[in-house]
């Protein structure tokens, strides 16, 4: 029996391996674990998006699922709008991050939150034994067009911050949509919080002409520029389907996901005594601090966004968040959320009348470097037991690949959920010991791959 989910969903080449047929069959598998009943779909800007949708679609309705299509919008506003439309599901089709040539497919269930990796098996098992539900000829279901859903997800994140206060600091923003669904929300939301707002990369357009969508400080250079050149107060970047934002400082430097996470944080855990955080191993000393200095506790568990959301809901916590800049505020929705993200910062600027830089200056400061190793396929998962091996006299966390502690910072090496290559992260007191332990990380996983 095969695997088709990664950490975030089912990922391929447009056309390749991810098909047309494959985007049929598996959501005759949805279709056939999850219903029968409603379900909403969504896409981002990337190509092959409409044709893998219309797959999607026609695979639900053989199963005796009605389809809900709210149109191209951002993963999070189809997760608000799941359980507001009473569905059993949703699918999302994106490749959120990735480059340009590959889509993919995310299931999310009754709550708006992606199923969980037991429900992934299921869909998986009747996936690849073609044990799909067939409707009869009068159950097949039919497909309606919802085209509010932008405008209820946007009006929900603005109940949830100080409208007031933002208006009256009256901030410029410049805001980088990838040339994907984020331009179809922040711009809009930003302004109608009272922000000057100049949009970067904000037509739809899955050739990603303006930069590859994953929103890192390498892509992000023309943003970090304008922000300079107009006088902005900050930037704000998505990736493709803006679960994530990336945010960029008024003097143009780029933030750590882990920054913009723990300013938001500080603020969140902070309002509760004993409020709970939860936050995969990959994020570092800085939360750890961060959650300390506010009576909070961290919960911690393996990386993925999906389990994150899932624990979230299972302990009723506070906050989540990850280190690549996805924050998670339960009070909105237990999801990633890159326009909630970027409400909540501007408004923390409002409130404390605080640049980004200062924020990110009363921050306890830590340095990060994050790099991919290419390994074999084939060695792909089977080097966790070679790097045990070779690691087994280090103070190390094992919950998810290796994370190796030391006095001067830490090396977390795992591998991709979708990718044939390990990622090692890597955070020190400096630039020098982030980027040191980081090469040991490489060098390890290198060391790891030639011995198999």
């Amino acid at each position: 029996m095969g695997k088709l989910f990664g950490t975030n969903g089912v990922r391929g080449t447009t056309n390749d391996g991810m098909t047309s047929q494959l985007a049929l069959d598996l959501a005759r598998a949805i279709g056939s674990v999850l219903g029968p009943g409603k379900v909403a779909i969504s896409r981002d800007s990337r190509m092959g998006g409409e044709m893998l949708s219309r797959a999607v679609v026609s695979g639900l309705l053989s199963t005796g699922c009605s389809v809900i299509d709210i149109g191209p919008a951002p993963t999070p506003t189809l997760q608000f709008m799941v359980p507001r439309l009473d569905c059993v599901a949703g699918v999302m089709v994106t490749a959120s991050h990735n480059p340009p040539e590959f889509n993919g497919i995310k299931v999310m269930g009754v709550n708006g939150i992606e199923v969980s990796r037991v429900v992934e098996n299921r869909i998986e098992d009747v996936y690849f034994e073609k044990s799909f539900k067939v409707a009869s000829w009068d159950s097949i279901g039919s497909v309606q067009g919802y085209d509010t859903a932008l405008r209820e997800y946007i009006d929900a994140i603005k109940l949830k911050v100080d409208s007031d206060s933002i208006r009256k600091r009256g901030l410029r923003v410049v805001v980088d949509g990838a040339n994907s669904v984020g331009s179809l929300v922040t711009p809009i939301l930003m302004r109608e919080l009272g922000c000057k707002v100049i949009s970067l990369n904000s037509q739809m357009d899955g050739g990603f002409p303006g930069r590859n969508p994953e929103p890192t400080p390498s892509n992000l250079a023309d943003l970090a520029r304008v922000v300079k050149s107009v006088g902005a107060n900050l930037g704000i970047a998505h990736d493709g389907d803006a679960d994530r934002s990336t945010f960029v400082d008024e003097d143009g430097r780029i933030l750590w996901g882990d920054q913009s996470f723990a300013i938001v944080a500080s603020r969140v855990l902070s309002r509760r005594k004993g409020s709970v955080l939860v936050t995969p191993v990959s994020s570092g000393r800085l939360i750890e601090d961060i959650a300390k200095n506010a009576g909070a506790r961290i919960d911690w568990t393996v990386v993925g966004s999906v389990v994150v959301s899932h624990r979230l809901e299972e302990i009723g916590a506070d906050l989540g968040g990850e280190e690549n800049g996805g924050v998670f505020y339960p009070e909105h929705q237990s999801v990633r959320d890159g326009a909630m993200t970027a409400a909540q910062i501007v408004e923390i600027m409002a409130i404390e009348d605080k640049t980004l830089s200062t924020l990110v200056k009363e921050l306890p400061q830590y340095f990060s470097t994050k790099t991919k190793v290419p390994v074999p396929r084939e060695k792909k998962d089977s080097l966790l037991g070679k790097l045990l091996e070779l690691t087994e006299s280090e103070e190390r966390i094992t919950l998810d690949g290796v994370k190796l502690v030391y006095k001067e910072g830490w090396i977390l090496m795992r591998p991709s959920g979708t990718e044939p290559l390990w990622r090692c992260f890597a955070e020190g007191k400096t630039q020098v010991d982030a980027d040191t332990l980081c090469q040991k990380g490489v060098h390890l996983i290198q060391q790891a791959v030639s011995e198999m």
